[in-house]
């Protein structure tokens, strides 16, 4: 067994599994510092004996056929989530998590999906455990330029990343920061930075930077270029339906909404209805810079 502690988005948490499980984790090492137990959002451990734990099922995930399957369960002392990597297949781990999400226990059920259970447990904790500490988990891919972050938000399929690879291709000076999963924080001073974390897609990403919000665009496909601001009420829901908060947790839904609110209020948010093409990504580039 061994212990490691990472930090994403300012924010640390320790893991305690054995070692050959973290070896084909190369997306954690950009983000792996000395740690302690002091100041832990939360730890992870290893177990068995998960799958008889007395549970109520509360919520149960319905994205689609291709996505993971995530059903949420009431427990005594706290939570229980059991997670498949897809609806039709073998459920691949089970975990347990304390009622604060301070501490978590990990069951592995399907050794060929370990890498897919682990990171997928971390990310799910890292929600709950920051939810109220002003950190968004956000389906979107970044870019930064000129040492601002520029997040592209919007369904699967939208052409989020297509977009990111044009800023690179046409806006010089771009780099990629995350492709999937980085993560928006308010600050404490009131600021809003967005960080690269452990978990990008299928893009391997993985850069422990980050970097002032600069702003946020949702893309709509269309046969034409055109962008506009959003108002507040619009950039809210926007924002709101692309991060990851689980709704039946109130306390932690009212922690996102908090932080939602705020980050609008700071950084502007735009619609973008556009075509694939380099008109779009300079369009984009000149608006959220004007």
């Amino acid at each position: 067994m061994i212990t490691k502690y990472f930090k994403v988005a300012g924010f640390v948490f320790g893991i305690s599994v054995p070692e050959e499980d973290l070896t084909g984790m190369t997306n954690l090492k950009p983000f792996e510092c000395r740690g302690g137990e002091d100041g832990l959002i939360f730890h992870l451990g290893v177990d068995k004996g998960l799958e008889g734990f007395p549970a109520k099922l509360i919520y149960r995930t319905d994205d689609g056929p291709g996505f993971p399957e995530i059903a949420l369960f009431e427990s005594e002392g706290g939570w229980i989530v059991r997670v498949k990597p897809l609806p039709n297949l073998p459920e691949a781990s089970v975990m347990w998590m304390k009622q604060d999400f301070s501490e978590v226990r990990l069951q592995f059920l399907d050794e060929r999906e370990k890498s897919f259970a682990l990171n997928n447990a971390l990310m799910l904790i890292f929600a709950f455990s920051t939810a109220r500490r002003g950190a968004l988990e956000m389906h979107s891919s970044v870019v930064m330029n000129a040492g601002k972050g520029y997040m592209f938000l919007g369904k699967s399929g939208t052409g989020k990343s297509t977009h990111s690879r044009l800023w690179m291709k046409h806006i010089p000076g771009t780099e990629l920061l995350n492709d999937d999963n980085p993560i928006l924080r308010l600050m404490p001073d009131g600021t809003v930075r967005v960080f690269g974390s452990p978990w990008s897609g299928k893009t391997p990403c993985y850069k422990a930077k980050d970097v002032p919000a600069g702003a946020v665009v949702s893309l709509k496909q269309a046969p034409f270029n055109r962008i506009e601001r959003l108002s507040l009420i619009q950039a809210y829901a926007t924002l709101m339906s692309s991060s990851s908060a689980f709704r039946p947790f109130k306390d932690l839904a009212d922690g996102w909404h908090g932080t939602i609110e705020g980050i609008v209020e700071k950084i502007p948010c735009y619609q973008l209805e556009c075509l694939p093409d380099r008109e779009a990504a300079e369009l984009c580039h000149s608006t959220v810079n004007g």
